[in-house]
């Protein structure tokens, strides 16, 4: 018997996009949007190399899984992150009327939990998942950052 993948190993998913922006220099933050255990949509950072303040990991899976589904609304999609989502792609979330969040690090400065930003009331939001691998991969990208200037 085929067994459902589970969170952890779409975090992976999540966490090879985030390695992926590590690699260009960017912040490391990765997501993907799954449907049907199929992934369809990734993202990573991005803000460095377009030079748009808006070019979050999550803004970017979110268009490319409304590109592939045909529309702005991801229902019965999951969103796995290896940051807790910021206001602004929290805002994003919340019209997208996604079903599921699935974050790895916390965030306590900028995340949308502590500012008390509302996703979609159908939304569940879960977190902690690999959040130590997140975590390290963002601690290792702001010494090496620290240690070029």
């Amino acid at each position: 018997m085929i067994q459902p993948f589970d969170d952890t190993y779409f975090m992976k998913k999540a966490l090879q996009e985030a390695e992926m922006a590590f690699d260009k220099g960017e912040i490391p933050v990765g997501a993907v949007i799954v449907i049907d255990d199929k992934v369809i949509a990734r993202g990573h950072n991005l803000t460095e190399i377009l030079n748009d303040v808006t070019a979050h990991a999550e803004m970017q899976a979110i268009t490319a899984a409304a590109n592939f589904l045909g529309g702005k609304y991801l229902h019965n999609c999951t969103l796995y992150v290896t940051l807790e989502p910021c206001q602004m792609c929290a805002g994003a979330l919340y019209w997208s009327q996604i079903s599921r969040v699935v974050y790895g690090a916390r965030d306590l400065e900028r995340g949308c939990i502590n500012l008390n930003t509302k996703l979609h009331p159908k939304t569940k939001i879960e977190g902690g998942i690999l959040a130590e691998e997140a975590s390290e991969l963002l601690k290792r990208f702001f010494v090496t950052k620290r240690n070029l200037n």
